[in-house]
């Protein structure tokens, strides 16, 4: 695959997948289960086992260390970049196709989702609101000890009230090399300190939800020149529910 442009899309069962030979299909947490009949996150140098804790990212770090390519990029069964505006068009004719994606990339270096925005949150006091505290308060303490050039755009991000979510992104593969190892030294850092043995399943998956917050950290300390683009998701959302669970985790901080 070396200088070709690549997506992958991470999953975990069968799925309607794009027809364009830009994507990737990967089970993420293959190690244990059943195949499904796409490429496997448990060959080659992987964190497969992890896929409980660390999600989509045992995918994103499978193709860190196992493919060339110009480009990588990370979607979602669920959820992707799109392309065409056409409301008329079904779903998967709307996704990023490699001709759009091809012209966006000569004016940027990075694309990713648009920006989810709180308004009536700080990136901080969200995840606080959401998540076990200790997860961030020693992601902060890493940056602090082994990190601290990044710790001015870690605040910055952190007193934001918007952020990019879901761990996509589209960049050249050199960037992503650097980012990856930035990344997961951190996260790795972070799962020694933490004890989440006794957490749900859903606060168990503490390394996804914070390299969603580290990403903007990393994107703005290294001054990338990068594009917001629609996403989409690929089954219907109950956004009415959403924005209860939004509303009711503003007054119940975990600690």
């Amino acid at each position: 695959m070396q200088g070709e442009k690549v997506i992958i899309v991470a999953a975990h069962k069968r799925y309607t997948m794009p027809a364009d030979s830009l994507y990737l299909p990967l089970q993420v947490g293959a190690e244990g289960k059943s195949d499904i009949g796409y490429r496997k996150d448990n060959e080659g140098e992987n964190i497969s086992e992890k896929n409980p804790y660390y999600c989509e990212l045992t995918g994103l770090y499978w193709a860190w260390k196992n493919l060339e390519c110009e480009y990588l990029g990370l979607a979602h069964y669920r959820r992707h970049f799109k392309g065409k505006a056409c409301l008329f068009l079904p779903k998967f004719k709307k996704i990023l196709t490699a001709a759009q994606l091809e012209k966006k990339l000569k004016k940027y270096d990075v694309l990713l989702p648009k920006k989810r925005h709180y308004y009536i949150e700080t990136n901080r006091s969200q995840y606080l609101h959401a998540h076990h505290a200790i997860g961030l308060q020693e992601t902060e303490n890493v940056i602090k000890e082994f990190y601290s050039e990044y710790l001015p755009s870690w605040d910055a991000v952190m007193k934001k009230r918007s952020g990019h979510r879901f761990n996509m992104f589209i960049m050249k593969k050199s960037l992503a090399d650097k980012y990856c190892e930035w990344l997961f030294d951190i996260l790795g850092k972070v799962e020694e300190r933490i004890d989440i043995s006794d957490w749900n399943q859903s606060e168990q998956r503490v390394f996804g939800y914070l390299s969603e917050r580290l990403l903007d950290v990393w994107i703005l300390k290294n001054k990338i020149n990068y594009k917001d683009i629609p996403y989409m998701y690929m089954e219907k959302q109950s956004w009415l529910k959403k924005s209860f669970n939004f509303v009711k985790r503003k007054f119940k901080v975990k600690i």
